[in-house]
């Protein structure tokens, strides 16, 4: 027996693919708002990880010390060892990319804040929504006469509002502190 597939026009599937739409739009907005150097820093950082330019560089690295160890017949050494020409370029990359990297984190670190602030929001949102739906409930069980759940503590306490400074409070008063 094959497994039932929905049907492609449900509310559900027409839910999903919208919420995919606007996640979409959204991604490729933050794309094209970043500035040519971040763009730039991208590639580079993105280039600069693949096992081309690792393979580029190692074949750099032993050229050039063959080079200056004078391995290579007919060429004359340049940066003999312990190669400080070599040594120089090679750390001015190393900053260089690091600097590129951290442009990319930083980056990155700020579209993950937003999507931090856009989850708790959705979360606020749907926590608020939620103690309405119970609060009806409870008011729709009451005029119905059910009793049965109604006066249920723990439903009781989640019909209440919730206060988000005293949530927040609570936590960074039981999170452990970091080590300094």
């Amino acid at each position: 027996m094959e497994p039932r597939t929905p049907d492609r026009d449900t509310p559900s599937t027409r839910t999903l693919e919208e919420n995919v739409r606007i996640i979409k739009a959204w991604e490729q907005s933050a794309l094209h708002a970043r500035s040519r150097a971040e763009r730039v820093s991208e590639w580079i950082t993105s280039t600069a990880g693949r096992g081309e330019v690792l393979f580029a560089h190692v074949v750099w690295f032993v050229g050039w010390a063959a080079i200056n160890l004078d391995l290579v017949p007919g060429v004359r050494p340049f940066d003999v060892f312990p190669f400080p020409l070599l040594t120089t370029m090679v750390s001015l990359e190393a900053i260089f990319l690091a600097l590129f990297v951290l442009a990319s984190q930083n980056r990155l670190a700020t579209q993950t804040d937003k999507r931090a602030h856009l989850d708790l929001q959705i979360n606020l949102l749907a926590e608020r929504e939620m103690t309405a739906v119970l609060q009806l409930l409870r008011d729709i069980a009451a005029r119905l006469g059910v009793e049965h759940g109604a006066d249920n503590p723990r439903i009781q306490e989640l019909a209440k509002e919730t206060d988000v400074q005293e949530v927040t409070s609570k936590l960074d008063d039981e999170m452990p502190s970091k080590p300094e």
